[in-house]
Parts: structure tokens; sequence; C-alpha cells
């Protein structure tokens, strides 16, 4: 807590620094598609004839900004809004004097759709080189998702293991990537536990803006973990006038309970948005329970023309049953050694995690074309997952006790100061510069083996990034150099190309060409790096490198018009350095080591489309091939050389389609994931999980202008299924429930 108030104070210290301009003024208000305000949009003025930038601003929560002290000339303004198309629109006459301009933002097909996470700045997306899906604030209202994972599985390329239902330790797997290889990020604040690990089954998405998920390797911008997609969360700011109180609760089967209160607004220069949400369910068998609570805020003040300071805070607490591996595709019924076990769900064992994420964001602009974001950041994780009674009849093939005590515990501190520099002064060149420094600091173990380990990492980064957008073609090229207290210097590069291979009218469409290199880095695990004491001993290993990841890609993108669009990617992953246990000659022992080695190649297609007003539809399929090309420790048959990696399917498909209206919206959802390899690891011979579809459903009706109805439902077919093999999910499940909203515009 020292460090962020330093932090703290630094920026207080920045935030003296800036000084507010006087003079005449143009007023520019940016709305979406509905009239309401657009907070946050990047605008940008130039002259009629001229592709050099004058003036740049971020829009205020009620979506305007003011621009001062314009000489009289012609001008034009450029609107980038995450979400939205770019918008370009004149303003003619002589001097501003006190003039006002209005600029409607417009939805379309999603090639021309501005993103923020493959840049670190809003672009539309065909000038990123990437591809990012995301999930808008409307469209998560509508699928009202327990958690990160039943919102990112309905995703194109988004693989979704929940070992059990809800709370359930979840985990994501991108372009046959380790589940440790995606970057999390949550209001600005890396919350992935050293060494990669997230669990996206207790992430409420309550109040969140906007979801992005871009796939492909970032460690240029994002450092370690972003080695095959980065998936990034903004919280809601308010920006009514009058202050809007919005709470609602709903129930389903499984005794199911959800309740959510939020109270935001805006008032000149200050906008607040404070929430609350308690989830529970007792779930549909022994030992399911799940609750989670959430605490939050959203604070902004623009303290002049030129600068903003927002402060973001988010804390949950969760408590779920774990009731472990019992039921194998089907069947919990074993013969093990001649005698026919029963295998039971684990009654007792509980996963308990605290979350708080903290955020403090200075913008600044200027001097000249500048931007500059200033970030204090600070993120705690408290984890337990015990077990204190041995249950007797879960055994493995060989007879041997599985269910035994223990008290795993995770306690994880990360933070530091983050900078980002953005110099756009032409239309046709930007660039991006950033520095970081972050502290890692914190202890795992099991406290009833008395097994720990204690890491502190002080790491260092700073990266660059040019874009240059040409007549028909945008080259994006950067690189980061890091400077890990584990594993020491690294650099690491990428470079995307995109070229406008022919401008399409009427009914010929638009074709893009997109090629993009880049390589990735994870750092090791604080157990890996630093070891454990007592319990099970696990030597230190300070010479670990950090696994790596070589990625390639191309594609081609068809716009048709401005509502529909099709892509096809073809990607390969080289994983590099991958960390595997080593046990000593006696057993008694071991270290981890760098010995792996993997590959994955693929082809992802989607399709996404606007027929009428409000609409959206994306449907997409991914085949993924991937091969252990090195595992010299391998323990399992299934994990040696030659075969393919667990729990990633060749097959995929997601179908989403939301609709919104004035009065009444709906949402279907649909994913299948074809068969992949797994194993129970414990001799019963499960080699796989079969393939499985899930459908889910919602829709909401406004009653009165206050008060809105919505159900959803999920897993619409009762499909048995399992992600993870040895943990049945969740059967159909429905929530019904009521909004009111009170106040604002």
């Amino acid at each position: 807590m020292r460090s962020c108030f330093r932090l703290t104070c630094l920026l207080g210290g920045l935030v003296l620094w800036v000084r507010p301009a006087l003079g005449s003024e143009l007023t520019v208000k940016v709305i979406d598609p509905q009239s309401a305000a657009v907070p946050g949009a990047q605008v940008e003025l130039f002259r009629a004839t001229s592709n050099r930038r004058i003036a740049l601003a971020q829009t205020s929560a009620q979506g305007t900004v003011r621009f001062r002290d314009l000489a009289p000339a012609p001008l034009r303004v450029h609107v980038l809004a995450p979400g939205f198309d770019d918008a370009w629109q004149p303003v003619l006459g002589g001097e501003p004097g006190n003039a006002t301009v209005t600029v409607g933002l417009e939805l379309s097909a999603r090639l021309e759709t501005v993103v923020v996470t493959a840049a670190r700045t809003p672009l539309p997306e065909d000038q990123t080189g990437s591809l990012t899906d995301s999930l808008q604030a409307k469209q998560l209202d509508r699928m009202n998702p327990s958690s990160a994972a039943d919102g990112l599985r309905f995703l194109p390329g988004a693989i979704i293991g929940t070992a059990g239902r809800r709370g359930g330790l979840s985990s994501l797997f991108v372009r046959g990537g380790d589940s440790r290889y995606n970057k999390i990020i949550v209001d600005g604040v890396s919350v992935n536990e050293p060494g990669g690990t997230f669990d996206f089954g207790t992430l409420p998405l309550v109040e969140v803006d906007r979801l992005e998920f871009l796939r492909g390797t970032e460690s240029i911008l994002y450092g370690s973990d972003a080695m095959t997609s980065v998936v990034e969360v903004w919280s809601r700011t308010g920006t009514t006038p009058t202050p809007e109180l919005e709470l609602g609760a709903d129930a389903g089967n499984y005794g199911t309970e959800h309740g959510h209160l939020a109270l935001s607004g805006a008032h000149e220069r200050l906008d607040y948005n404070l929430f609350a949400d308690q989830f529970n369910t007792l779930g549909s068998g022994p030992n399911d329970e799940y609750s989670n609570s959430l605490e939050g805020a959203n604070l902004g003040t623009k303290l002049d023309d030129r600068s903003a300071l927002r402060l973001r805070l988010r804390h949950d607490n969760s408590a779920t049953g774990v009731a472990s591996a019992w039921n194998y595709n089907g069947t919990n019924v074993f013969n093990v050694n001649g005698t026919t076990y029963t295998l039971l769900p684990d009654f007792d064992q509980k996963a308990r995690q605290n979350n708080l994420i903290s955020s403090l964001q200075l913008a600044v602009v200027g001097p000249s074309a500048w931007q500059h974001l200033f970030t204090g950041f600070d993120y705690t994780l408290h984890a337990v997952n015990s077990d204190f009674l041995s249950q007797p009849g879960r055994v493995d093939a060989f007879g041997d006790n599985l269910d035994t005590a223990f008290e795993d515990f995770v306690t994880i501190n990360r933070a530091g100061l983050d900078y980002q520099g953005t110099y756009s002064e032409r239309t046709w060149a930007q660039t991006a510069v950033g520095y970081e420094f972050e502290e890692e600091n914190g202890t795992v173990g099991d406290r009833l083996a008395a097994s720990f380990s204690h890491g502190l990492r002080r790491n260092h980064a700073a990266f660059g990034q040019q874009l240059l957008t040409f007549s028909r073609a945008s080259l994006l090229v950067g690189g980061r150099l890091v400077e890990n207290q584990s594993f020491g210097r690294k650099f690491v590069p990428r470079a995307a190309l995109t070229v406008l291979a022919f401008r399409g009218g009427g009914f010929s469409p638009t074709t893009r060409l997109r090629f993009a290199y880049g390589e990735g880095i994870k750092e090791p695990a604080f157990s890996e790096s630093f070891g454990t004491a007592g319990g099970f001993p696990i030597e230190p290993n300070p010479l670990l490198r950090p696994e790596e990841t070589r990625a390639l890609e191309a594609g081609v993108a068809e716009s048709f018009g401005r509502k529909y669009s099709l892509t096809a990617t073809y990607f390969n992953n080289l994983f590099r350095n991958k960390i595997d246990f080593n046990f000593a000659p006696c057993f008694c022992t071991g270290q981890y080591v760098n010995v792996n080695e993997a590959m994955a190649h693929g082809a992802e297609v989607e399709a996404q489309g606007r027929p009428i007003p409000g609409l959206e539809v994306t449907m997409s399929y991914v085949y993924t091939s991937t091969q252990i090309l090195k595992e010299p420790l391998a323990f399992d048959p299934l994990l040696m050389a030659g075969q393919p990696l667990l729990r990633r399917p060749r097959h995929s498909a997601t179908a989403l389609a939301t609709y919104g209206g004035q009065s009444w919206g709906a949402d279907l959802a649909g994913s299948f994931v074809g068969r992949r390899p797994d194993s129970d690891f414990l001799g019963f011979g499960i080699e796989h999980a079969p393939s499985y579809v899930r459908l889910d459903a919602g829709a909401w009706r406004r009653l009165r202008p206050s008060m809105t109805a919505y159900v959803n439902l999920e897993n619409v077919l009762n499909r048995f299924y399992e992600e993870v093999t040895g943990y049945p999910a969740l059967g159909f499940n429905f929530r019904a429930g009521v909004r009111f909203r009170v106040g604002g515009e």
C-alpha cells in the first residue's frame, strides 16, 4: 500500500503541472444512434485542407468537448469511440465563437468498428492488423451472464473450460495456447496471478461498459501472459445530469437469487457510478453452492479542457463448493482392482476468493499532438481452497485415496505505475510509447503441509509502436523491452500489415489482406521460480526462462457495404521453453525446468451482420490442430511427444444474435465444442471429452418507462456435457426478474 500511496502522490504532482486554456470555443457533442451521450470519445480537429491535427480532446461524461482559441478557417472533426464507426464531420464558416457541432456515431460491420485493446488507443480495427471481438453494455444487459466465462464462451475463438458449475475454476484456451497464455485487464489493471493463471468463473461483468477480446499475441503492448489473447474490461461511466438509480432482482431454479443496485450520474465536471451486486445459488447437486458479492465505483473529474482524473475500484468476495471430479463422461462407476466403486462428489471442499482492484488514471492532452495517460494501479488477491475431511470411497484406479486434507492458499499483490504517450500529428502516422514499473509480491502454498513459496519481483518494461497509414495499406510495427527480476532481459517484436486489395462499391465487396508476425512471453509462476519449503519441497530455479511463442497469421477480410463482413484467418503458433516439473532420482523433491515445446495452427472464419437496425449477428467456425513436439518428462501417454494438446478441440463454432428495440429486446447464443483430448489422470482410462452444444436465450420487455421485465435461459436443450472431463456442467436453468430505473434521462 505504501507503493500505491507514492504513486498517488506522483499523479497528484502531475495534475499541478496542467494549465487551463482560455479563449473562444467550439463545442463538439458526440451521441450514439439513440441520441445518448458518448463519454470518453477521442475528438480530433483538423483544418479542412490539411491532414495535420491542430487539437485533440476526449469527451466528458456528458459527451462534449470544447476547443478554444481557434483561428478562423473551415475545419474537420474526427471522432473515434470504441464500439462505433469513426466519424468525420465538416465545420464550415470562419470564427467558431460559441458554435456547437453534434456528431452522431453509427454502427456497422466489424472492420470499421473502433477498438482499443489492439493498439492501446482508439483505432478502426482494419488499421490494427488484429482481430478483436467485443460485447457492449447493452449486449451484456440482454445476456445477463453470471460471470465472464458465460460471456466469453460465445465469442469467436474462445474455448472455455470450467471445472464444475457456478463459480467453478474457469479457464480460457485460444488458438491452441495454454490457459495461462491470456492477459486479463480490468479497468487498466492486470489481474493475472504471476505466471498467467486466472479464473474467469468468479469475475462478474456487473456494470461493465465494454468487454474486448483480442486474438493473437500482444506482448509488445501488454508484456507477460499476452501469448494468445488479451481480454480487457471497462466499468461504466455515469452520464446523466439527473442522478439515475437502477435496482433489480431476479431468481431462478436451483435456489438462484440475484440482486443489483447502481447509482450514477454526471454534474458539471464530475461523473460517478457506484454499484453493488449479490449472486447466490444452491446449485444442482451436493456441495454445489456459490455466492459472489461485488462492490465498485467509477469516479471521474475533468480538471480542465486538457486533463481528466479517474478513480476505479472493484471488490468481489466469492465462495464456491467444489464437488471435484466425480463423473467422467456420464459415469461415476469404476472397477478398481476387481472392486466396483461408485465415485461420489467431494462433500466438503470449498474455494474462496477475495479480490480488490484499484486504479487512478490521469489523462492529459498536449502539448502539441501528444496524449498522455498515467496510471497507478494496485491488485490484491486472497484465495483459499480447503478440504479438511478425508472422505472414504474416493479412490483412484490403484485404490489410493483421492480425498486428503489440504488448505491451499494464494496471496498476491501487484502494484505499479504505467505511462503511455501517443503522438499523432498527422492523419497517416501515429506513434505510441510507454513505460511500466510493477512490483509483484506474493505467497502460495499449503498451510496444512507447512509448504509455501514467497516471491518478489520488481519489473520494468518499455515499449514503442509506430502506425503508418497509406492510401491502401496500414503498417504497424513495434517492440517491447522487458527487465524481469526472475528471468532478466527480453525483447519481443511485432509487425502487422493490412492492404486494401480491392475497394468495392454497390454489390462488390471491399477486400483487405492482413499479415502479422509477433512474439510473446509468459513469466514463470512464483512456485516455479522460487520453489516451496516444507511438505513436498520444490527446489527454486532462478535460471528459469520465460515461456515463449512465435505467432504468424494471415487473413482476408471482406466488407459488404456497411452491414456485413466476412473474415478468414490462418494462424500458426510455436510454443517454446514450456515449463515442466522434473522429479529428483529419489522422487522426494524436484524442480521446474524449461524443456517442452508444442505447436498449434488452424483457421478461423467469422461472419458478422447488422441486417436491420438493432439486430447484430455474429457466427464463427474455428479449426485448430495441435501437437506436442517435446515433453521428455511426460508421466501420461496423452502428454507424450506427437500427441495433441489437452482440452483443445479440433472443431468449434459460435453464434450470437442480439436485438435491442425501443420496447423489447432478445438474444440467442450458441456454442459448439468438438471432441477433445482430456484425461482423468487417475488410471481410469478416460482419454477424451465428448463434443457438446450449448444454447442460451434471453429477452426483456419494457412494461413502463421505469420498469423492465427480463428472463434468461441457459442450456436450453438441457444437454449433459462436460467442459473438463469429470465435472458435469449445469443443466437447463433460468432466471427471471424485474429492473427499475429512477431518474436519469
